[in-house]
């Protein structure tokens, strides 16, 4: 069976590479593709594809954009490290949904359900199977520095979260911004997704930050938050679509 890794985290690629050679030596991984962009003109040009390994945050967005642009016959077992994305995967050919690190038993479970696809898979079985909590706790607080004294931010007063010069901060509803020990990327599975949304590479806003919303350039949108003054808060082209549900919910 031809396998196909769209995955834009090499150590990540190796190590399911890995674990297929271990588990299923008879798969062989015909493309390793990192992004959206790579990966629309691939399975367009009709490549014969068994199966695909798909992340669901690549570099330039949500994978799910590619199965939008192309539709795909053969099953599709998606990868993240963020188990709100699942519902979202079955509106696609998602057959099962992994949370990273991929555990070897996992990967068989899934490669035994490949072998007996069905499309008509419901969502129901694909969450028994996925082990995915749909009770999963998200924080309710950060604490910051100020000088000497350590306060605690909670979650509900926070407007948004942005990276300047190398620094994560994060921006209160008092118009106040802390530095916090956290890389943006680390944020996506510790916040809310009902609450927050991350809209390009350097921002997380609050559904409360989303007041005043303008039109801009090349399809994007623009958020206008007050205390975000050195730096454009633009909602990325790739994410306009997404960011228009989320504010809909």
């Amino acid at each position: 069976m031809n396998v196909i890794i769209i995955e834009d985290e090499v150590r990540a690629a190796n190590h399911l590479a890995r674990l297929l050679g271990k588990i299923a030596p008879e798969m062989n991984i015909v493309a390793r593709l990192e992004s959206i962009r790579d990966a629309v003109p691939y399975l367009r040009a009709g490549a014969g594809t068994g199966l695909i390994f798909s992340d669901v945050q690549l570099a330039d967005g949500l994978s799910f954009e590619i199965f939008r642009q192309v539709p795909v016959k053969c099953p599709i077992i998606f990868t993240t490290a963020y188990d709100h994305y699942a519902i979202e995967a079955f509106k696609t050919n998602g057959i099962d949904y992994l949370l990273k690190p991929i555990e070897e038993e996992r990967l068989r479970q899934a490669i035994d359900k490949v072998k007996q696809f069905s499309p008509a898979l419901s969502a129901e079985e694909i969450l028994a199977l996925s082990n995915a909590s749909a009770s999963k706790s998200y924080k309710s607080r950060f604490m910051v520095k100020v000088g000497d004294k350590i306060k605690s931010i909670p979650t509900e007063e926070i407007l948004a979260f942005y990276s300047l010069e190398k620094a994560t901060y994060l921006l209160t509803s008092s118009n106040r911004n802390y530095c916090i020990d956290y890389a943006l990327d680390q944020l996506d599975g510790l916040l809310d997704p009902k609450t927050f949304f991350k809209i390009n590479r350097k921002h997380i806003v609050s559904i409360q930050a989303c007041t005043n919303i303008l039109a801009w350039s090349n399809s994007r949108l623009r958020l206008k938050i007050d205390g975000i003054t050195d730096q454009e808060v633009i909602v990325a082209r790739e994410r306009v679509q997404d960011f228009k549900e989320w504010l809909d919910r």
